[in-house]
């Protein structure tokens, strides 16, 4: 990884390397920029100073780091990298019993003496703590040539390469292996990250600023920007008509891979979605969760650039698919990593089968892990002899040889009738609905339907009650009855036409005004549901219901 910034160094011709916004006497907020060479100076003294403070060089020796997106963080992972010592990334929003259980179990030191000891391929780089959504997070090992070895899928990309004149904006934490990646390719090639101001609130004013070539999201920015859009489009007739005819014409063109933002509807229609990304995005990166059909064509059409999906988890640093640059067709994950082979093995009690080609997801290559550190018992439930890791999720085989998601292994229960539930994956359907923003599906062995805890869209339903003569706050119309009504309604219809079975769909709902989220412990640093603490919180309204 080390080598790799010098790369980048050497192909920028030390060009800037990272930036953030400064304040200046004039009042503006400009980003300003460190230079590779100024970031590796940094980073050489910081790794001295380490030295000084009397710890060993080598992968024995952890330093953690407990900060938001900013210079240092790099310039720590760096000084860190220089001396083959092992950074340990703490959440920022992991709560004080994680980042104890963490900085307890790794033992993590500073470090110590002043020559480099330059790591090999094999020597570890990370131990990367998944937040997890039961029990207490599990430290990934992850070495140096696992994190290069993932930095090729971006890398064999040809129209949308990443080089040295790309400028990303970096958001998403830097614990989460898929923002490291993308930044270790851009300062594999010499090209520039822009810090936000670490409030998610500033962040489209940072976008606008920045101008960012390439961007790593995940899916609940693009929902967001979705129902956004959507909530403004459907308060004209006029407006809806323009739109669905525009989306329809980006759509064809897509189908013959035409991407561009040159077109007549670009400019009327999408023009104002894009200068919100800044106006100059060429290729955007989604992953971590799955991404719906309409809201990833909407974004490829209004964006007009390359978006690609991946899949992959931490075990393997982060993408094991990645879809092909310009492929339109959503609804699938793309195909493997040019470093992994891919399995689907069979699941009976799900009814899943490789000869169908379905089953559970099993990788195996250059990027997985060593292991889950000081836990070898989980180590062995996901990595079998043959070097496989089993993933927990349940993929199909596309005609065209893509991977598509359908199941989820995990969090898999048995209703009292016998059938199995698959929560996760009515809850991604569930998300399709116009009034949900966010759902937690619940069920019991001793009981013989579903229920769930559902967020509704505020942009979304207020205006929509508001039309039918119903008034109020969030809170207040969460409270009514036929606002619930309404909202039951639409995610059965949405469920229905998704294909979900009747035991599938739920019987009741409770309608919550305020947001699961990373702050009130609902959710992990990755936007994904905790489940354990959801129903520990609502557990008086599950009950009721």
């Amino acid at each position: 990884i080390l080598e790799g910034v010098r790369r980048g160094a050497r192909l920028s011709k030390n060009g800037p390397m990272l930036g953030q916004r400064m304040k200046k006497e004039n009042g503006t907020e400009p980003f300003v920029w460190s230079s590779y060479d100024e970031v590796l100076a940094r980073s050489d003294n910081v790794g001295i100073a380490f030295r000084e403070l009397g710890l060993p060089a080598g992968e024995e020796t952890f330093i953690g780091v407990y900060s938001k997106n900013r210079i240092e963080w790099i310039v720590t992972e760096l000084a860190t990298y220089s001396y083959s010592n092992v950074i340990v990334p703490l959440y920022e929003t992991l709560g004080p019993d994680a980042c104890a259980f963490i900085i307890n179990q790794s033992g993590m030191k500073i470090v110590t003496r002043p020559e480099h000891v330059k790591p090999s391929p094999e020597t570890l780089a990370t131990i990367c703590y998944t937040s997890g959504t039961t029990g207490t997070p599990k430290g990934v090992m992850l070495t140096h040539a696992n994190v290069i070895a993932d930095a090729t899928t971006l890398l064999y990309f040809k129209k949308t390469a990443i080089v040295d004149t790309d400028v990303m904006i970096s958001f998403l934490p830097l614990a989460h292996m898929l923002e490291r990646l993308i930044e270790c390719v851009c300062f594999m090639v010499g090209a520039r990250v822009g810090f936000y101001r670490g409030d998610i609130r500033l962040l489209p004013d940072d976008i606008k600023e920045l101008q960012p070539t390439v961007v790593p999201v995940v899916p609940r920015v693009l929902n967001r920007l979705y129902d956004k859009v959507m909530s403004e489009v459907n308060k004209s007739r006029l407006k809806k008509a323009l739109f669905d005819v525009a989306l329809a014409f980006k759509a064809r063109e897509m189908k013959n891979f035409v991407v561009r933002n040159n077109s007549f509807f670009d400019q009327i229609v999408f023009k104002k979605i894009r200068d919100g990304m800044g106006g100059r995005v060429k290729l955007m990166i989604t992953g971590s969760a799955p991404l719906a059909e309409n809201v990833l064509t909407f974004v490829r059409a209004a964006m007009g650039c390359i978006v690609v999906e991946g899949y992959g988890q931490t075990e393997c640093v982060a993408a094991c698919t990645v879809s092909m640059e310009g492929d339109s067709l959503p609804g699938h994950v793309g195909m493997p990593s040019p470093c992994v082979a891919i399995k689907l093995v069979d699941v009976p009690e799900l009814g899943y089968f490789a000869k169908d080609e379905a089953g559970e997801v099993c990788v195996r290559g250059h990027t997985i892990f060593k292991g889950y550190y000081k836990n070898e018992e989980q180590t062995k439930e996901v990595l079998d002899e043959e070097g496989w890791l089993h993933t927990g999720d349940i993929g199909r085989w596309t005609e065209q040889g893509c991977l598509k998601i359908v199941d989820r292994k995990k969090h898999i229960f048995k209703l009292a009738q016998g059938e199995y539930v698959a929560p996760e994956k009515i809850e991604n359907i569930y998300s399709r609905c116009k009034f949900v923003a966010q759902s937690y599906v619940y069920g019991e062995s001793l009981k013989t339907c579903l229920i769930a805890i559902v967020v509704p869209d505020a942009e979304v339903l207020i205006p929509a009650m508001k039309s039918l003569g119903v008034k109020g706050t969030m809170a207040e119309l969460c409270a009514r009855e036929d606002v619930k009504k309404a909202v039951l309604d639409d995610i059965l219809a949405t469920g229905k036409a998704a294909g979900l079975f009747s035991f599938e769909q739920v019987k009741d709902i409770y309608l919550q005004a305020d947001p699961f989220s990373v702050e009130n412990g609902l959710l992990t640093p990755t936007l994904k549901s905790k489940r354990p603490q959801l129903k520990t919180q609502f557990g008086k309204e599950l009950a009721a219901m």
